[in-house]
């Protein structure tokens, strides 16, 4: 494991600064790591999908409880030194790793040596919702997930409808997965400490698809609803729907109340909506 000796030792090796750009804030903290491993119920058959792993702290801790480790990094000094920490601090596991060096945005399955069953990561906080969207959207075999995300996204990504911050990653994660929120983590087990507290988001994957209708189309409604929350659904949806008479005969033909709001309405009333 990494104590915060060995994350500065490793640091001033490499010559980095950690940056806001990259969204790099390192974990220090032996116990977080292993709460977060805990949190994201592993098994041995599982091959982990780790975003942004940095000087290595969490994938230490992946690493004995995964059959493989895919470590998808950004920055290539990062990529290049973490092999070589793995053969350091955990020689019997090391060979369970493959470090990819790409941007988690453009990541597709041809890019892994391996297909993931499970995403375990601490997640930039400009980009947290993007990334997870993103890889469900491009990885089939992705079965389920833990991510550590500033505290706020993660209570948005887990909510329901009826809640006040129940928007759009609330709806868009809710298309892929049933997910919830899996526990807090404080500022002071990072480095440097960032502004904001953070949360876990534990998510697994529907066991089937929602509904075969175009998923873009959904999203597009999804974004509408709740471009202007106060609005309702009728207003909200009229430049989509091409005129508030057009939404308005949408909504009640797939059963919705047009004087509602989108935070009003579950997946599956925005799976009818796009499928009407």
């Amino acid at each position: 494991m990494l104590g915060p000796a060995e994350v500065r030792r490793l640091a001033e090796e490499l010559g980095i600064r950690p940056t806001k750009k990259l969204g790099q804030n390192f974990v220090h903290d032996p116990n977080t790591v292993r709460k977060i491993v805990a949190a994201a119920e592993l098994t041995p058959e599982d091959v982990v999908l780790e975003v942004g792993p940095g000087l290595g702290s969490l994938t230490l801790a992946l690493l004995p409880s995964a059959k493989q480790v895919v470590a998808v990094e950004i920055d290539p000094p990062l990529a290049e030194r973490l092999p070589q920490t793995a053969r350091e601090m955990d020689p019997e596991n090391a060979g369970k790793l493959h470090v990819v060096l790409k941007d988690a945005m453009k990541v597709t399955q041809d890019d892994l040596p391996v297909q993931p069953t499970a995403i375990v990561a601490n997640l930039p906080y400009n980009v947290a919702v993007p990334v997870v969207l993103h890889l469900l959207s491009e990885l089939p075999s992705l079965r389920k997930g833990l991510v550590m995300v500033q505290a706020e996204v993660a209570d948005r990504m887990a909510a329901k409808p009826g809640n006040k911050i129940y928007g759009v990653p609330s709806v868009k994660l809710a298309w892929y997965a049933e997910a919830r929120k899996a526990g807090s983590i404080g500022k002071n087990v990072f480095w440097p400490a960032p502004n904001v507290d953070s949360g876990l988001v534990w998510f697994r994957r529907h066991e089937s698809p929602l509904s075969t209708v175009d998923r873009k189309r959904l999203f597009q409604i999804v974004d509408a609803a709740f471009a202007q929350r106060r609005k309702t659904l009728r207003a909200a949806l009229k430049g989509w729907a091409g005129g508030a008479q057009q939404a308005d005969e949408l909504l009640q033909k797939a059963g919705v109340d047009p004087q509602q709001r989108g935070e009003q309405l579950s997946v599956i009333d925005f799976v009818r909506i796009a499928e009407v």
